[in-house]
């Protein structure tokens, strides 16, 4: 099932229009503009990405993944993308915390077969908004308590990743060397199991659905 959100995204990021311009387009493009929609919409449909707009139990997401790595990408290197773990559907009984675990050893399972790579997102909880952590640079970054049902996601992990921009929870300047916030996004790299634990930094660009490599400005 192919999602219209996502395609929307994937034209705002190529053609750099926003997705409230592409969205009213008899009003808003060009000729050239909409040439351009119609051409970067055929390239996108020979993309071999495929969406599956409807949430499922831990049972339902094992038989789709192995409907589309049986039929569709035998032999090829599988990437599963969940957006979110939240979105979960919940089976008579089952608590969210239940099921999130249930499908961090449903991962793990998959992730051993063939060539598999499984990436899964979540949200932070809303500890990181307490005054005391916007007050106090020293807990200004995220960790791995922060991460909503932090134990299992955390330790099925290889790699645990975490976008924070500053600035839309009034934090004035990041952390304890007052690091600039006004359209940047930080990527921290809670756990990384081929290396040391990171911080990158990158520009909001975000309305035309991209961030941008961030370059400090020198001094000199």
């Amino acid at each position: 099932m192919i999602s219209s959100k996502m395609i929307g995204r994937k034209l705002s990021y190529k053609l750099k229009k926003t997705t409230g311009e592409l969205y009213t387009a008899s009003n808003t493009l060009s000729q050239y503009d909409f040439d351009r929609v119609v051409k970067e919409s055929k390239e996108i449909r020979k993309y071999p990405v495929y969406y599956v707009d409807n949430p499922g139990t831990v049972n339902e997401i094992r038989n789709t993944i192995t409907v589309f790595r049986d039929l569709i990408s035998k032999d090829k290197w599988l990437v599963i993308l969940l957006d979110h773990t939240l979105l979960l559907k919940l089976q008579s009984g089952q608590g969210e915390r239940e099921v999130i675990n249930e499908l961090q050893r449903l991962f793990i399972e998959q992730k051993k077969i063939g060539l598999t790579t499984i990436i899964q997102l979540s949200q932070l909880n809303r500890e990181i908004e307490s005054n005391e952590r916007i007050n106090n640079p020293m807990l200004h970054f995220p960790q791995r308590r922060d991460i909503s049902s932090s134990d299992s996601i955390y330790q099925c992990s290889d790699y645990v990743l975490v976008l924070h921009r500053p600035e839309i929870i009034n934090i004035k300047a990041y952390g304890p060397n007052h690091w600039p916030v006004t359209n940047m996004i930080y990527a921290h790299l809670l756990k990384n199991r081929d290396g040391e634990p990171k911080i990158l930094s990158f520009v909001n660009n975000l309305k035309y659905n991209s961030i941008d490599e961030y370059t400090p400005i020198s001094n000199q």
